[in-house]
């Protein structure tokens, strides 16, 4: 890309970190240092503040630039990402939100240790979360990399790893500064900004086919290479019988993953009561749904008038789709229009990137503190809630230590996986999420003889699987594509673990409890089960 391209979405990602540690800088001055408002903003952010939090939080750099690049690669077998991604909320809507923000305080781990032994189902959680968010994390870590290294005309390996650093950096400060309330307000800024962007991109592309949709997906399957092929399903999951059921194990990751990610199960208790959870997520579920209508529109955009040829050129796993079609959009490389309108794309996936890792961070250093330090320090196993406030004060010390250990090993990690596409990168932070944290949420939610032992199972039963089967799979190592490409110790077929590590996460919960010898305490099945329900008690 040129020096004017390089200049102006400089200048206004500059402008955009600039504000948001204004931001940062404003809430930190005006912070209490308390566990309650670090982790979770107070509670004082409205319905539709968190709905467009949430919606920050989770349209990632995934949904603007991977989503995209998959259906500009792959035409419709791209689009069970956007439609996974947002009939996901449906499981959050109506299984999740009110009872999670009515039995917890601040982590996933709150909502089960409500009936249970608390350190080991804390220390199992606790660690979950943490493998999860890493995860994901290196997802966006991934798609800053390759942005910067469009942005500044190459692939340079020190570009990306100094990109990758950089904005490491930026969200362990905005952690640590600003905690829970700075985050929310970047999230804030953030969707309305990529809400804007895309809306913009969506109208410039329909307006070049005239508001003729079948002229545009006419036109991506004529420039695909693949011809009617390309509006059909099987182009990327049809081959083999390996090919299909990464397909299903795909779709049970997305389905399922939302509900057991630990940055979007916190954004619930930034509200004061359970309706306003709820109302948080009808708000969430508008603005997302929209956003992947629209990434729809950008996908086969890309395919139709850059071609998937030039976007594979750009990058192989398609995650430079939007930025290039924005270029095209605007009149093509060179011109003043095509300079702008990359910029600001350019400038609102890095704005993106920022906001969705700081959530992150936040989320997985409140899982560090609040479970795994917190339940080691207390022999006793003190109940969380009772905690004091110097205990309290501790705790958010180490969250804020536990933000930048997290942010290194996340940035070791994007490192070796440059090459990966961002949504299949999620994809499978979604499996490990479906797998760990899912099944011991309705087990402790619904299931009245659950025991400490079937809550501890059901974590490992689904964590373990799943990551020990991602790094046996084809995404680590046996193909070109592969995080290690010049090895092969792959013996698992499928590059997405979920069809075979979500069952197994279920199936350990229910084992661990038929066989433990503990018996299940009714009266705190009965307290979690009014609280939840009612929101007596709620904190």
């Amino acid at each position: 890309m040129n020096g004017d391209h390089q200049t102006l979405a400089l200048v206004l990602f500059s402008a955009f970190v600039a504000v948001t540690l204004g931001i940062t800088t404003w809430v930190s001055r005006h912070r209490r240092g308390s566990a309650e408002e670090f982790y979770a903003g107070g509670r004082l952010f409205s319905p539709m503040e968190n709905g467009f939090a949430i919606a920050g939080d989770y349209m990632s750099a995934a949904s603007f630039l991977g989503i995209s690049g998959v259906i500009a690669l792959f035409g419709y077998d791209g689009l069970l990402y956007s439609v996974g991604f947002l009939v996901a909320w449906l499981v959050v809507l109506f299984l999740v939100a009110e009872l999670v923000r009515n039995c917890g305080r601040f982590t996933l781990a709150d909502v089960i240790a409500a009936r249970m032994r608390e350190r080991p189902v804390r220390i199992a959680a606790g660690t979950s979360s943490v493998t999860v968010s890493v995860l994901y994390l290196v997802a966006q870590m991934v798609g800053a990399g390759s942005l910067v290294a469009l942005l500044l005309g190459g692939t340079s390996g020190a570009a990306r790893a100094w990109t990758v650093i950089g904005v490491g950096t930026l969200m362990v400060v905005y952690v640590s500064l600003g905690g829970m309330r700075a985050t929310t307000w970047i999230q804030i800024v953030k969707a309305v900004l990529l809400m804007a962007g895309a809306l913009a991109l969506t109208v410039l592309v329909l307006a070049r086919f005239h508001g003729n949709v079948d002229a545009l997906l006419t036109s991506a399957a004529a420039h695909s290479g693949h011809g009617r092929e390309f509006l059909a399903p099987g182009l990327k999951y049809g081959g083999d019988w390996t090919a299909r059921f990464d397909f299903i194990s795909l779709g049970l990751a997305l389905v399922l993953g939302t509900a057991g990610l630990p940055h979007i199960l916190s954004r619930f208790y930034t509200v004061p009561t359970a309706r306003a959870a709820r109302r948080s997520v009808v708000w969430s579920i508008g603005l997302i749904g929209s956003f992947y209508l629209m990434t729809i529109v950008l996908g086969f955009g890309a395919a139709a008038l850059v071609g998937p040829d030039a976007v594979r050129a750009s990058n192989a796993a398609g995650n430079t789709a939007v930025p290039l079609l924005a270029l095209d959009l605007g009149g093509g490389a060179g011109s003043t229009g095509g300079t702008v309108l990359f910029a600001v794309v350019a400038a609102v996936a890095f704005a993106t990137i920022l906001a969705v890792v700081a959530g992150i961070t936040l989320a997985s250093s409140a899982s560090v503190a609040h479970d795994l330090y917190a339940s080691m320090r207390r022999k006793q196993a003190k109940p969380a809630a009772q905690a004091d406030e110097a205990e309290q004060r501790g705790e958010v010390a180490v969250a804020r230590v536990a933000a930048a250990g997290i942010g290194a090993v996340a940035i070791g990690l994007s490192l070796l996986a440059q090459n990966l596409n961002v949504a299949f990168l999620v994809g499978l932070a979604f499996a490990v999420a479906a797998s760990a944290n899912l099944p011991v949420l309705l087990y402790s939610l619904f299931w009245r003889n659950f025991t400490t032992r079937g809550a501890v199972w059901s974590v490992y039963g689904g964590l373990i699987p799943a990551v020990l089967l991602v790094v046996l799979s084809p995404v680590v190592s046996g193909g070109p594509e592969a995080i290690f490409p010049g090895a092969d110790f792959h013996v698992f077929p499928l590059q997405n673990p979920g069809v075979v590590s979500i069952p197994l996460g279920f199936l350990a919960g229910w084992i661990g409890t038929v066989t433990s010898s503990e018996p299940p305490d009714a009266a705190k099945h009965a307290e979690a089960e009014v609280r939840s329900l009612t929101g007596a008690g709620a904190v």
